[in-house]
């Protein structure tokens, strides 16, 4: 499937480009909350966002992210010592739990947040007040680390 969809975000024939951008895009905008959100799907369904979105994600996954399989496990060790917070909806379809679970029991210096009433959209009223503020908790202790100026 991720081959056809490829083939024809990328083909020469643009009502197919734009029709294969709708689907791809409308149904990341009908899962990407977890409640219906018909502003979401509007916007993730504009033509040109549509393309935009359809064509970079096909993109990526086409090529495996540019990732090795297990490359953010395996090389965990490289950041292991760097502080990170993984904030995952409970009830997000797009990207499932276990990765961020994986992620955290590989990642000694992180800290796992699951968002008991949020999917996978970072607008989601839960999620983006875990964003905020493990934001400014991280950019608190980055200044208790930054030398005086005085």
């Amino acid at each position: 499937m991720l081959t056809a969809f490829h083939k024809r975000l990328t083909g020469n024939d643009q009502i197919a480009q734009m029709h294969a951008a709708k689907a791809w895009s409308t149904w990341e905008g009908r899962t990407a909350t977890l409640r219906p959100n018909p502003l979401v799907v509007d916007r993730f369904s504009e033509p040109q966002r549509a393309l935009s979105i359809a064509r970079i994600e096909c993109h990526y996954f086409t090529n495996n992210a540019f990732l090795e399989p297990n490359q953010l496990i395996r090389d965990m060790g490289k950041i292991a010592h760097l502080p990170g917070v993984i904030i995952h909806g409970r009830y997000d379809v797009i990207c499932p739990l276990d990765n961020a679970w994986e992620l955290h029991q590989a990642w000694p210096n992180s800290e796992l947040q699951i968002i008991r009433d949020a999917g996978h959209a970072a607008a989601e009223p839960g999620i983006t007040d875990a964003l905020v503020r493990a934001a400014d908790r991280m950019a608190r202790r980055l200044l208790d680390l930054a030398p005086d100026e005085a």
